[in-house]
This record gives C-alpha cells, sequence and structure tokens, in this order.
C-alpha cells in the first residue's frame, strides 16, 4: 500500500554505490565500482555497480537490480521491510497508508511480539542464577558468549513462574494469544515452560515470535515448541536463520539440522549457517524461504531410519521447486550421533570435511534410496521394473528441466535397463580377426590411468625397475587395480638378472600373457612412450609417486571405513584415544585431498 510516488523518491535520493558501500566495500573500476559478490563465493570481482544506471549486477551468479533490491536480497527483507529501513537511513517517513485489514493484524501482533519480548528477558535473567541450566550448557560445551548471542534462557519449575515478570499474570489475554501460558478447563492458568532451558525463535526482523523449551534431564516431550500463534506457525519458521544469514552468505550455503541445540552447537564450533526446523519436517514454505538466501543446501540428519525419513521429505517436498541453479546434499552421520554431538567430537576443520566429501547430491540419495526398497542386485527384469515404478513419479516431479532430463538417464544406468555399448576385443584365429564378447587376460585396451602407464613403461623399459625397486615393492603393498600390473611387479621383483631384462626376455618368461602383451604394446599411444631415455625415467619416477600417494589414500580411506563402522555399531564412546584421533585426522586428510 505504499505510494509508487513515495518509492520513486526514496530511489532518486538512495545512491546505489552509498548503499551498497555499506554492507560490501566497493573499489572503484574505471566509470564503476566493483566488489566480490556477496550473494555467491567468489575470489575475483564480478560484482559491478552502476551510479550512472543505479543499478548492481554480478556477471557470476547474474544477481541483479536497485538499492531497494539490493537490500531486500541481502538483509533477506520483505519489500515493505526493506521500503522502511531504507527510507530511515535517508531520513524519510513511509507514509501510512494501509488497508483497515492491515491496521487490525498489526494492532494483532504488535502487543503479542511485545509480550514475548518481555518474556524473553524474564528467561535470560533467570538463566543467571539457574545452576542446574548453567551446568548443563557448559556440558554441552556451549560458553556464554554463545548463549547470549542466541538469547538463551531458563523458565524456572514453577507452574506460574512469570508472574514474576507480568504482575497481572492472571488477566493478561496476551499471554494466552501469544502461546506462554495455558488455561485449562477449571480456569487454572499455568505457564506452558517449566524447568527448560528455554531459545527463543526470532523472525527475519529480529522480533522473538515464539520459544522452543528443551527439558533439563529426564522428561516428556524433550523439545517443546510454542503452539500455532498469529505471529509463529512452524511450517514457516527456521530456527537460527536470523542469526545464520551473514554466515550463509559468506560460506555460499545453508545447513539444515533437526534441533534446537545442534544449531547452537555447530556455531560454537564455527559452524555457523545453521539452522533448523521447529520439530516438523522440511516444508516447501521452509526450502522457499532457505532459497532465498542460498542456492546450495545441506541437509544434515541421524544416519537412523528417523533421519533418512526426514531426508526422503524434504527431497520429496523440494522436487518440485528445484531449478538448475540449485544444489540440494544430504549428509548423514553414524548411527546414534548428531552434529551436536559430532562436532564436539571430532571438530570444526573434521566436520567440515565431511561435510565437503561426504554429502551426496539430491541425485546420488533419490536413486540410492529407490534402490534400497528393491532388490537391484539379483539383475531380474521384476526388480527393474519395480525400480522404474518407483522412480518414475518423482522424476516426473522434477521442476529444473536439465536436472529432469540428465536423471532420466541416469536412473536407467543405475538400474541397468540401457544396454552399455560392448567393447571391441579381437582375437587372431585363421589368419583373420574375428569378435569375441569375453574379455581376454590382458590390460585394457587403452590407457585408463597411471596404472596402465606403468605397466607400458615396465614391458618397454624393465630396467627402470632396478632403480626404483624399493618404490615399487610399496607400490605393491597399496591396493593396486591392475592384476597384470601386479603380476609383472612380481616377476620382475623376483629376477635375480632385474638390470639385464628388456621387453622381448619379459615377454618369454610370463608366456601365458605374452601374445596379448605383444597385441596391446603395438597400440599407438603405447608407441608414444618413446621420448628420450632421460624424459621416459622421469615420467616413470612421477607416475611411481602418483601412484603409491593414492594406495596412500586407498589405505586411508580404509582405515575410515572401519572405524565409521565400529562407530556404527557402538557409538563414539567405544573409540580408543588413539582411534578417535586417527578417525580425526582421517577426515582431514580427506579434505585436504
Amino acid at each position: 500500500m505504499i505510494p509508487q510516488s513515495f518509492i520513486d523518491d526514496l530511489l532518486a535520493r538512495a545512491d546505489i554505490v552509498s548503499v551498497i558501500d555499506r554492507y560490501v566495500p566497493l573499489k572503484k573500476t574505471g566509470i564503476n565500482y566493483s566488489a566480490c559478490c556477496p550473494f555467491h563465493q567468489e575470489k575475483t570481482p564480478s560484482f559491478s555497480v552502476s551510479p550512472a544506471k543505479q543499478f548492481y549486477h554480478c556477471f557470476g551468479c547474474g544477481a541483479n537490480g536497485n538499492a531497494l533490491g539490493f537490500v531486500m536480497e541481502y538483509q533477506g527483507l520483505g519489500f515493505v521491510d526493506a521500503v522502511k529501513q531504507l527510507a530511515a537511513d535517508y531520513g524519510m517517513t513511509v507514509p501510512d497508508v494501509r488497508s483497515d485489514q492491515a491496521v487490525q493484524v498489526q494492532a494483532t501482533i504488535s502487543p503479542l511480539i511485545a509480550v514475548l519480548e518481555q518474556a524473553s528477558q524474564f528467561y535470560r535473567t533467570r538463566l543467571k542464577t539457574a545452576s542446574v541450566a548453567i551446568d548443563y550448557l557448559k556440558q554441552r560445551g556451549l560458553t556464554g558468549e554463545i548463549a547470549a548471542r542466541f538469547g538463551l534462557g531458563f523458565a524456572p519449575d514453577d507452574w506460574q513462574g512469570l508472574g514474576h515478570a507480568f504482575p497481572d499474570y492472571e488477566t493478561r489475554q496476551d499471554l494466552s494469544q501469544a502461546g506462554l501460558v495455558i488455561d485449562n478447563d477449571q480456569g487454572r492458568r499455568y505457564d506452558r515452560f517449566r524447568d527448560r532451558v528455554m531459545f527463543p525463535i526470532h523472525n527475519l526482523k529480529g522480533q522473538i515470535i515464539g520459544f522452543g523449551g528443551r527439558v533439563i534431564g529426564k522428561g516428556e516431550p524433550k523439545y517443546l515448541n510454542s503452539p500455532e500463534t498469529p505471529v509463529f506457525e512452524k511450517g514457516r519458521e527456521l530456527y537460527g536463520l536470523y542469526q545464520a544469514r551473514q554466515a550463509i552468505r559468506q560460506a555460499g550455503k545453508v545447513m539444515i539440522v533437526e534441533g534446537y541445540m545442534d544449531v547452537v552447537a555447530l556455531a560454537q564450533y564455527g559452524v555457523n549457517y545453521a539452522v533448523a526446523t521447529l520439530g516438523t519436517s522440511t516444508t516447501s514454505d521452509h526450502l522457499q524461504k532457505l532459497f532465498k538466501h542460498s542456492e546450495h543446501l545441506v541437509f544434515c540428519f541421524d544416519g537412523d531410519n528417523a533421519g533418512r525419513k526426514a531426508a526422503w521429505r524434504a527431497l520429496e517436498n523440494a522436487l518440485p521447486l528445484l531449478t538448475d541453479a540449485l544444489t540440494l546434499e544430504f549428509l548423514f552421520l553414524p548411527e546414534g550421533e548428531d552434529p551436536d554431538t559430532l562436532v564436539r567430537q571430532i571438530g570444526h576443520e573434521a566436520f567440515e570435511a565431511k561435510v565437503s566429501h561426504e554429502a551426496l547430491p539430491l541425485s546420488r540419495f533419490m536413486l540410492q534410496e529407490v534402490a534400497a526398497r528393491v532388490d537391484l542386485q539379483k539383475g531380474r527384469p521384476e526388480d527393474k521394473a519395480r525400480f522404474w515404478h518407483e522412480i518414475k513419479p518423482l522424476l516426473n516431479q522434477i521442476a529444473a528441466p536439465t536436472l529432469r532430463n540428465v536423471m532420466w538417464t541416469e536412473a536407467r544406468n543405475f538400474a541397468g535397463l540401457m544396454k552399455p555399448k560392448q567393447d571391441k576385443v579381437f582375437e587372431r584365429k585363421s589368419g583373420d580377426w574375428k569378435r569375441r564378447n569375453e574379455p581376454p587376460p590382458m590390460p585394457r585396451q587403452e590407457p585408463k590411468g597411471l596404472e596402465d602407464r606403468l605397466l607400458a613403461y615396465l614391458l618397454l623399459r624393465p630396467v627402470f625397475a632396478a632403480s626404483k625397486a624399493n618404490d615399487l615393492a610399496r607400490l605393491r603393498q597399496g591396493m593396486l587395480e591392475n592384476a597384470g600390473l601386479q603380476r609383472v611387479l612380481e616377476f620382475l621383483q623376483s629376477s635375480p638378472r632385474l638390470k639385464e631384462l628388456d621387453t622381448k626376455s619379459v615377454l618369454q618368461g610370463m608366456p601365458a600373457l605374452a601374445e596379448g602383451w605383444r597385441q596391446w604394446l603395438g597400440q599407438s599411444w603405447i608407441s608414444a612412450l618413446e621420448p628420450a631415455s632421460e624424459e621416459a625415467e622421469t615420467e616413470f619416477t612421477d607416475i611411481c609417486l602418483q601412484l603409491e600417494k593414492q594406495g596412500q589414500i586407498r589405505m586411508g580411506g580404509s582405515q575410515l571405513q572401519d572405524i565409521e563402522r565400529k562407530v556404527n555399531a557402538s557409538g563414539f564412546a567405544s573409540l580408543t584415544e588413539e582411534e578417535r584421533a586417527s578417525y580425526k585426522q582421517l577426515i582431514l586428510e580427506k579434505h585436504k585431498r
């Protein structure tokens, strides 16, 4: 209901360079100004601001608009709130032109916001003297600073504790309307939250609209939320979003977890971009709100059945909202662990490493989850048909056109519904080349990686093995994938006359494979491995080093899997101190790679 004339006047007064420079330092580049884009991660500035056009544009992510649009996008505000904020910055008063309905709604909301803020102040004050609550928070690894940042408080074990904050406790209707008290059938009033650590829930304006209470010790329910009120709707709000806005922009992603304590504990350890749903599954409203803040969502849930069900509901609600610019990932933690306990166990760096390397993209999670409902390993047509019956409706819901097309192909390949092309394999028979389908007892027909190149060098220049005997011995212990390479290494290292061997003598020493390798060595790519001797030996050395590193990575991955299997079976408490240190180190090494 704001007049367009006022908006035009506001934009005329609000210089876009000065507006944006308050949030993002700008540097003059020619006639325009530039900076690294605040809406996505980048190292080279692609965000440009034109004072002549009063317009900003990012050549990286495509974000663009005027000064008002920037305030809305950067602050996560609605249109009216952004107008009010920008107008206040320039000393302008927004005309109060509202409908009767808007006036009525505001008259209902304002008192509830005020009473919730007053209750929050009471809870914060009581926390300062509640030793049982303070001890609980310290045991969870929280500091006073992080408790203050999230406004944590304590509701005393008192049926009418809020009476100390509201002298007219018995008669105030707004206490009931705000969900702070309950009026029973006998006309008696009592506090909804008692003997609980209190987590105030903020809207994007920073106003308190509700609470979550966590019981200390035993008791049910473990978490208790405010009921639906005129200012609070669980299916639309997210805990921690107000505090996480800046960190989400800096990280370029937002993490969705299940509990209040997960959000606060992650923030305590430097993972500041997490939010939580309020005891509900992730709804379409949640997703649409999050997409305004980031195009990269990571759902971090427990690895148990409940966690996977919550992730699946989030996936189903996301499919109709997807665009090709969005990225959704799913990270499942070891069974019995949650983000709160895990980040305290392994620390910030290792936790970030798990997020970066172990989160499944939506496409992979969808395929794996549907495949888990059938047994595709048997290759039966009935199982493939059932898989396709289950996944086809999901594919049709994907709104992103490119992703939908790619996923159709991926799903067919995953289920084995698309027959792969057979490689042409030939054998010499009666002077003619004859095709056959079974694979030969020889290396692959084309260079697939470092192991093929090393094998070719060992056959062409077996003398190289003499100078790298120790390196090659370590390679044999590094889980080589090429069986032919493994056999040649064994032959060379058992030979007493290694320095005198040439290609002919190696082939004579391995007659069962000689004919296949003669054909293989005749290929053009192997002929290209005949540079000057010094260059060939340099590449040979480099290949050995790279393969040794890959072997270490595979062995480290195997160790990590062994530890995680133990965690899944018995929890972190079952790990020795040495195993805990190894677990953290292996995750960090995986991240660095």
